[in-house]
C-alpha cells in the first residue's frame, strides 16, 4: 500500500497520478528537454529526474531545462518537501529517493556503476506512491532503470519508455522493455503529451 504521508496538495485539477519519475543517461539531456518542454505550466504533479552525469562537475541541467520549460525546475535538496508543478533534478554523485512526502539525498554505494541510480529512485517512488506512480525511461546505455520499472509495475503503477528506435542510446529502454513490465512505448516527441493525457485525461477538453 502507498505511504499515508505521500505529498498532499490543494488544487482544482484532480490528477489520475501523483508523481512522474524519469530516468535518463547517455543522450538523455536532449530527451529530457523534449519531454519537459511539452509539460504545461499547470502540470499538477511533481516530476523527479535522475540523469546520469559526471560527478566531477557541477550540474547545469536544472538551469538548462528551466530555459525551455514552463514548470519550475530545480536541483533536489535533501529533506525538502515535494511540491507539485516542480521538476526535481538529482544532484551529481548523490542518490535521489523519496521518503514519505520529502526527498532524500544519499551517498551510499554505486548501483550499476552509477550514483545517482535510476533504480533506487523508481523503487522508492513505487514504495511511496504505489499505483499512483508513473515511471519513465529515456535514452541511455546500460541497464539502470529496468529493476525500477519492474518495481513500479509490481505496485500497480504505469510504465513508459522511449522507443529504442528514437533513442540516441537504446540500451536502457531496451533493458526496461526486456522486463515485460512496460505499458507504453513511444517515440520521444510523443512522451510529454502522453504524460499530460495520463495525469489529466480530460486536459484537452477545455479548449
Amino acid at each position: 500500500m502507498p505511504s499515508d504521508d505521500r505529498p498532499r496538495r490543494a488544487r482544482t485539477v484532480v490528477p489520475q497520478f501523483d508523481v512522474v519519475a524519469v530516468g535518463a543517461s547517455a543522450g538523455g539531456v536532449e530527451a529530457l528537454h523534449a519531454v519537459a518542454s511539452a509539460l504545461p505550466a499547470d502540470f499538477p504533479v511533481p516530476v523527479l529526474v535522475v540523469q546520469h552525469m559526471d560527478p566531477r562537475h557541477k550540474s547545469m541541467l536544472a538551469a538548462l531545462l528551466a530555459r525551455r520549460c514552463k514548470l519550475r525546475v530545480k536541483q533536489a535538496v535533501n529533506d525538502e518537501r515535494i511540491e507539485f508543478g516542480t521538476i526535481y533534478i538529482a544532484q551529481p554523485a548523490m542518490h535521489l529517493i523519496v521518503r514519505g512526502d520529502r526527498l532524500a539525498l544519499t551517498d551510499t554505494k554505486l548501483v550499476h556503476f552509477s550514483r545517482p541510480s535510476i533504480d533506487l529512485l523508481l523503487e522508492s517512488v513505487a514504495d511511496t506512491y504505489g499505483d499512483r506512480a508513473i515511471g519513465v525511461i529515456l535514452s541511455g546505455s546500460g541497464v539502470d532503470g529496468a529493476t525500477g520499472i519492474r518495481a513500479i509495475k509490481s505496485k500497480g503503477g504505469t510504465t513508459l519508455i522511449q522507443d529504442p528506435a528514437s533513442a540516441a542510446h537504446a540500451g536502457m529502454p531496451q533493458a526496461a522493455r526486456a522486463t515485460g513490465c512496460v505499458d507504453i512505448t513511444l517515440p520521444l516527441e510523443e512522451i510529454g503529451p502522453a504524460l499530460v493525457n495520463l495525469v489529466v485525461p480530460d486536459s484537452g477538453d477545455d479548449e
